[in-house]
């Protein structure tokens, strides 16, 4: 027999299989941080030449996990390959790196030159790429207390060479780096002397239109302004500035956060509400940031409280905020319970931690709160009690505090009662009956307003003209047809094949 043909694969197929293997082989290794800078500073360079601002976007976007893997190592290989000759911004921005060590700069010498993948470039980077690498290396200097006034002296510069340059396609790395300087001020403790500058440069963004940089010096000014408690500078402020709807979520999340504070230190408690609760949505997951994550859930709890509602036991439980929470669950527990003297041991014992986080004030307004919740049980309690016992048991001073706490109480209608001045006690109402005449009446009304709605609905309904003319004709048709069918029956005219069966 004829033995079968083996097909044979050509060794080019071969050969390509194993080029394709090392091509999905090379796509696999991450690139290293040098090759991430320069592929950043060539989408901010097709951002500027296509105006399109998106690109500068995405890079600003992966600059928080890009400034995890840089040191100043990685930033100063990567200015040499971005600025090949020597020139005068390469000197300037290698001036704010430490020098390379030397067993490095030796390590350098005795290498082989390696062959160059991609040709230097002919022309020095725009002004963009050098305001990147500036805001890279103020990333790392913000990052070591011992480098805070050369992070200040940096940012100062970059803002100078900003205002010089005056172009548009920079306005959103200015944001970032008018951002560093805040930072920079702040952890230099010198928040006060940046403020006329930080008024003048958000009066230039507004005139510009320039909303990225607007919205990023309106927090900066309220942060600094609630840092040393003014809060009437911050009111007017925001009442003499509109904040820009375009920027992003971050600058609105803290926009919203600044405005919740300021809400709840002047009684305004439900806008307060509203602009925290706007907060912790447009918030950054828990996770990413942490640290704003647990501010505004701090805020958020004391405001619900003395918006007299109790927070859900669940948000206590969140992995983020369990371990920050520990005293505001505590002085939950006391506001629920009513119990004066937790209260006032959960508050001694955390104030130093309310202090930390600005919410002292805010809690000390809950005493009212918590003597309201507790003359309440007391009146479901109790159909008659002295006011000698409503000091004892709430740890009030003196029998007339007792007597204005509750005569409050019932004014507020937090409970039902009445002060017997002459013989010194309380005497609480009896619980609502379930069928007395005040429910019916009620029960009345609603009857009532649901009768007048369907009422005013039908009158409201639209009906076609003549159309009960068509239902009468079709009607009156039916019949006729019911007539002679039973006529037909009757007569005995209709056959097997008429439908009838076997009749």
């Amino acid at each position: 027999m004829p033995e079968a043909d083996v097909e044979m694969k050509p060794a080019a197929d071969d050969k390509a299989a194993e080029e394709k293997a090392s091509e999905e082989s090379k796509e696999t290794v991450p690139p290293t941080p040098v090759e991430e800078i320069k592929a950043s500073i060539a989408l901010i360079e097709r951002a500027v030449t296509t105006l399109e601002p998106r690109f500068t976007h995405r890079v600003l976007r992966s600059l928080t996990s890009l400034k995890r893997k840089i040191d100043f190592s990685v930033l100063r290989d990567a200015v040499n390959d971005v600025y090949s000759k020597d020139t005068l911004v390469k000197e300037s921005l290698l001036a704010w790196l430490p020098p390379a060590p030397a067993v490095e700069a030796s390590m350098e010498i005795d290498q082989a030159p390696l062959p160059q993948k991609t040709p230097p470039p002919q022309s020095d980077p725009l002004p963009e790429a050098e305001v990147y690498l500036r805001l890279l290396i103020l990333t790392l200097l913000l990052s070591s207390p011992d480098t805070h006034a050369k992070s200040m002296e940096m940012a100062h510069e970059t803002v100078e060479k900003i205002q010089a340059w005056n172009r548009r396609s920079l306005d959103p790395l200015a944001a970032r780096v008018w951002f560093a300087l805040g930072r920079a001020y702040e952890l230099g403790g010198e928040l006060a002397d940046v403020r006329p500058l930080f008024l003048s440069a958000q009066r230039t963004a507004s005139l510009r239109r320039d909303d990225e940089c607007q919205a990023v010096l309106i927090n900066l000014l309220l942060r600094n302004y609630l840092h040393y408690n003014l809060y009437d500078q911050a009111d007017k402020l925001v009442s003499k500035t509109t904040f820009p709807t375009s920027a992003g979520n971050p600058q609105l999340a803290r926009y919203h956060y600044y405005l919740g504070r300021i809400k709840a230190v002047q009684l305004n408690y439900t806008a307060a509400h509203t602009n925290l609760q706007q907060a912790i949505r447009r918030a950054p997951p828990a996770k990413t940031a942490p640290g704003f994550f647990q501010a505004v859930h701090k805020y958020f709890i004391v405001v619900e409280l003395l918006m007299g509602e109790i927070p859900e036991r669940s948000l206590f439980r969140h992995p983020v905020l369990e371990k920050a929470l520990t005293g505001y669950f505590e002085i939950v527990k006391a506001v629920r319970t009513g119990s004066l003297t937790q209260f006032q041991s959960t508050l001694s014992t955390y104030a130093g931690q309310f202090s930390v986080d600005r919410t002292y004030t805010l809690i000390v307004r809950l005493r009212q709160n918590v003597i309201k919740t507790g003359v309440r049980r007391l009146s479901l309690s109790y159909s008659r009690i002295s006011l000698r016992d409503i000091c004892v048991k709430l740890h009030l001073d003196s029998e007339e505090d007792a007597e204005y706490i509750v005569g409050k109480a019932i004014r507020d209608g937090v409970m039902e009662g009445k002060v017997v001045h002459e013989k010194g006690w309380m005497e609480c109402g009896s619980g609502k009956n379930a069928y007395g005449p005040e429910v019916s009446e009620v029960f009345g009304r609603r009857i009532g307003y649901c009768l007048e709605l369907h009422n005013e609905s039908v009158k409201a309904m639209r009906y076609p003209l003549n159309a009960h003319r068509k239902e009468l004709a079709a009607a009156e048709g039916a019949r006729e047809r019911e007539k002679e069918l039973a006529k037909e029956i009757q007569d005995g005219e209709l056959d097997d094949d008429d439908g009838l069966g076997d009749f």
